[in-house]
């Protein structure tokens, strides 16, 4: 399903929409890539374009995007839609199709380029917050984010992958996708005891999985010298908050910012408003975290 409502500019009417835009996703509400693609069109003088928020489930999301007019440049793809928008798309990226999914949809000759700028947004966001490259890498969950995480590590020549799934198709699915990728990797299982002795060897922990997912894991996570937690509402997560002083955190909002920077150029071929839409989000989110560019 999809919310038609949502369709309809909030630009003022003396300024004609030529180009629009939109993230897809359900929920969406509270979707915070209004903020940073607003505040980047304004910076860059692009005061012929939209961004809208529409609610739309992974079923609809191909007769939407199919159905759209001319003006419509783009959409950002969040979840469900994210397998969606892979399959439907007229070309995909390498990226994508190693991956099987997509979260963002590029108007191209009348067909639609599917591309995943997560992987832009996770390695931008840990070169930013200055973390080093690791040794060990632990990775909670097994779903799509994880499969970003998995062509980053691999982008970045980062090896030695544990894998904790919740469940055992989706962590088959991420070990068999790090061996296409060249990953060596290890699974483990959803128990406190495993997971743990796989922290207590790694550099950089990896949290892909939903909100309360890894509680029960916080205190046993404290001491990992480099945590990325992918969530960013509400923040901090107990994962983040329990973490001994000097611990290196990247927060979601990290990844939303970075891979936006990418995501705009490919819709609207302007490079990104870097600092404008780091303030945009800072705004949106109305949070003080450092969100290093």
């Amino acid at each position: 399903m999809y919310s038609a409502e949502l369709m309809t500019p909030t630009h003022p009417p003396q300024i004609p929409i030529r180009h629009r835009a939109a993230v897809l996703g359900s929920p969406v509400a509270h979707s915070l890539s209004p903020a940073l693609h607003r505040a980047g069109y304004a910076a860059a003088g692009l005061t012929d374009w939209s961004y809208e928020r529409i609610e739309c489930d992974a079923a609809a999301l191909p007769g939407l995007v199919t159905g759209s007019g001319p003006e419509w440049a783009g959409f950002s793809v969040t979840m469900p839609g994210k397998a969606a928008a892979a399959a439907m798309a007229d070309e995909r990226s390498t990226r994508v199709t190693a991956l099987g999914v997509a979260n963002t949809l590029v108007r191209r000759d009348g067909g639609w380029l599917a591309e995943n700028t997560d992987v832009d947004g996770l390695i931008g966001a840990l070169r930013a917050a200055g973390c080093p490259a690791p040794k060990s890498v632990l990775i909670l969950g097994g779903g799509g984010t994880a499969a970003a995480v998995l062509a980053a590590l691999a982008e970045l020549n980062w090896s030695e992958v544990v894998i904790a799934g919740r469940r055992p198709a989706s962590t088959a699915r991420a070990v068999e996708l790090a061996g296409q990728l060249g990953l060596p990797i290890r699974a483990i299982g959803w128990e406190i005891g495993g997971i743990g002795e796989a922290a207590d060897a790694a550099d950089l922990v990896v949290s892909t999985v939903p909100e309360g997912a890894a509680d029960s894991l916080a205190h046993r996570l404290a001491g990992v010298p480099t945590l990325f937690d992918v969530l960013y509402h509400p923040w901090p997560t107990p994962l983040a908050a329990a973490g001994v002083p000097g611990r290196t955190t990247v927060t979601g909002l990290d990844m939303l910012l970075h891979q936006a920077f990418r995501q705009f150029e490919l819709i609207t071929g302007v490079p990104g408003p870097v600092e404008a839409m780091r303030k945009g989000l800072l705004a949106g989110a109305k949070t003080d975290l450092p969100l290093p560019v």
